[in-house]
């Protein structure tokens, strides 16, 4: 079993699958906290911090260890990822936009009727209301026309997380909306 930094991250670049168990042991829960204080969210930080781990020890062989530590190769793959993260996230806002407004043929909050600007803001809450990884995998199923299998590989998600993202997203958004048609009523 590896003690130092240096041994983890040499046995890291080498292969060793003890030294990926302790780097993330070691590293995990401040590439979790980095990316948590980045985003605002814990799960999507959870997936973040998965990501990393997966495609550091995928890349691997990028890693020279003589270069720079092991922490900071995590920390920069980490930073990369959060940048995504936050780039896809103001992509699904722009898509969003433009979908309720021209692609479904929803008239404008302004143009709009009181039902169809309720409907708006309810669907808008219901989809704020998912966490994050939900969203995600819902917005990539309907909006982008994405299969689960498909999700999962733009994702880097394994497609079992991605199965329970839009199980449970699914039910949290019937559950909020029958919830919506109730009071409505």
């Amino acid at each position: 079993m590896p003690k130092t930094d240096e041994d983890i991250a040499q046995g890291f670049a080498l292969g060793d699958e003890s030294c990926l168990a302790a780097a993330y042991r070691r590293w995990g829960s401040l590439v979790f906290t980095v990316a948590g204080r980045a985003l605002g969210d814990a799960e999507e930080a959870k997936d973040i911090a998965q990501q990393v781990f997966i495609g550091a020890w995928r890349g691997r062989e990028g890693f020279e260890p003589s270069r720079g530590t092991l922490r900071a190769w995590l920390l920069g793959i980490t930073r990369y990822k959060i940048a995504d993260a936050l780039e896809q996230r103001a992509r699904r806002t722009r898509r969003l936009e433009a979908a309720a407004t021209t692609e479904v043929g929803i008239p404008r909050a302004g143009d709009a009727g009181p039902q169809v600007v309720i409907d708006q803001l309810l669907i808008r809450d219901c989809l704020a209301d998912l966490t994050s990884g939900q969203r995600r995998v819902l917005e990539l199923a309907f909006f982008d026309g994405l299969a689960q299998v498909q999700i999962s590989e733009r994702t880097g998600w394994p497609l079992g997380t991605v199965k329970t993202h839009v199980r449970r997203g699914l039910v949290a958004l019937r559950r909020r909306l029958k919830e919506a048609d109730g009071a409505a009523q």
